[in-house]
Parts: C-alpha cells; structure tokens; sequence
C-alpha cells in the first residue's frame, strides 16, 4: 500500500468518527428542544355566535368571550389575535397547529377531552328550543319527534337531536350557524331550532320582528364552557387555569359578565 495512505488512514478514521458523533449530538440535541413559544397566540374564534363571538360592522370579532381572552392574556402576560374559524373545523385547527387556542362557546364534552385539553369551566349554559308564533303545540323537547328540527353543525344542539330524531335523520336541517338556523325557522324551512340558550335569546332580543318564542325543557342537561388548548400543552393550559381563578377572584370576570348577562355566569 502507498505509504502516504498507511500513514493517513488511521487519522481520516478518527475524524470521521470524530465528525459523526458530533452530527448525532446535533440531531440529538434539536429532538429534545421543545417548541418555541408563539409570540402571538392565534385564537379560533367563532364569527356568528353573539353575543359570545362575532363580527360587527369594522370586521372585529366582539363578544363575550373575545372581553374574556382579552382579560385573560393580559393577566397572564401573552399577546392574542383572533381567527375566524368555521365552528365545524374548529378541532383540527387546533390540532394542525394553525391555531393555538379556541374559545367559542365551547362545550367541555368527553368526546372532546379525546382530541383536545379543556380549561376549567367559565360558563354555564343549556340547550332551548326556539319556535315560530303562539300556536304551536310544542311543550317540551319530545314533541320534536315528528318535526322538522334546525341545528347548527357539530354543535351541542346538533348531538342532543340526534339523540331524539336518529344521526341521519332527514329532519334534521344543519346549518352552519345558529343564526341561520333561526332564520330558517323564521322562513318557515323548519319547525323548531334547538341552540345554546343564551345565543337563542341574543337573536330573539335582538330581532323582534322575528316573532320567535323559547321552549324550555328540564330534561336538558347543564353544559359548561371551556377554553381549548392542543393535545398535551400543560403550561399553556395551566397559565389559563390560574388566569381565570384570578379574575374570578379580583372580581374582573364578573365584569365582564355582568356586562352582557346581567349577572355572574360561573
């Protein structure tokens, strides 16, 4: 063998290795980097949800819980921007990691602890059923059974008449807001709507005209609000737990809630 190659192989051997454990140490060291925090937090909110979320006449989403997240990322020192999001693609926008946060009304179901981590509750709600005029012989949620029923999609209300009607009934009307729904009843398309309370009641306020009347049925179970965060994301999740607790307790949730219920929603 030449003697140039004898004399040098040895030493190209160890700095090939020598190079090869520094490459791993590289790859070693950006697994265990944990993902860099967002120096604005994306919210996905809901753009037809008053008086929780929606867009007034400037385009800005307003509501309920757009003065809650304000509040809340100020106490827990982070910067927020809200996203208009189809309630209907709300989780896997999340998951995707297009957005870092969800707040709309949400209800803290089972199904959805599966795929999402919930804050504590900060809401209390139900569903209602809306109709059209006096003469309806609708009393409670069963006499539903032979009608024709308006639901927003993937919604609370859409799970609980599927519940009563059948999954793929077709009474069941979905529509992709609840506002749309009530003017789908309003028009005559449906017979009834079943929707979050205090969203049926902000439209029924709010459009007089619309001579709709509410139902209630004590059969309905109570349903709590939470804020969504993705699969895992303890710190984040954490920081707004204890954000609420603060605000509940500085009295600055109450506000908030005073503001457009007339009392304290827990």
């Amino acid at each position: 063998m030449n003697q140039f190659f004898k004399r040098y192989t040895p030493m190209a051997a160890l700095l090939i290795g020598l190079l090869s454990l520094s490459a791993c140490g590289k790859k070693e060291a950006a697994a265990d980097a944990t993902p860099a925090k967002p120096s604005v937090y994306l919210v996905g909110v809901e753009s037809a949800y008053a008086p929780f979320s929606s867009e007034n006449e400037q385009k800005d989403v307003v509501g309920f819980d757009i003065d809650v997240m304000k509040a809340l990322a100020q106490k827990i020192g982070i910067e927020v921007k809200f996203i208009p999001t189809p309630f209907e693609g709300f989780f896997n926008f999340l998951a995707q990691g297009d957005r870092d946060l969800l707040i709309s009304a949400i209800t803290i179901t089972d199904e959805r602890k599966q795929t999402v981590d919930f804050s504590a509750p900060y809401f209390e709600a139900t569903q209602l059923i809306a109709v059209a005029g006096s003469d309806t012989k609708v009393q409670k949620f069963d006499d539903l059974k032979p009608l024709k029923v308006g639901v927003q999609s993937a919604t609370s209300g859409d799970e609980i008449v599927q519940q009563l009607l059948g999954k793929n009934n077709p009474n069941i009307k979905r529509l992709d807001s609840t506002p749309l729904a009530l003017k789908e009843l309003e028009g005559g398309g449906v017979d009834a709507v079943v929707a979050d309370d205090a969203v049926v009641r902000n439209y029924i306020t709010n459009n007089p005209s619309s001579k709709l009347r509410t139902v209630a049925d004590a059969g309905f179970p109570k349903e709590y609000y939470g804020i969504a965060v993705r699969k895992g994301n303890t710190e984040l999740l954490n920081k707004i737990n204890k954000g609420l607790a603060d605000m509940k307790a500085d009295g600055s949730f109450a506000k908030i809630s005073e503001q457009y219920f007339g009392s304290d929603k827990k």
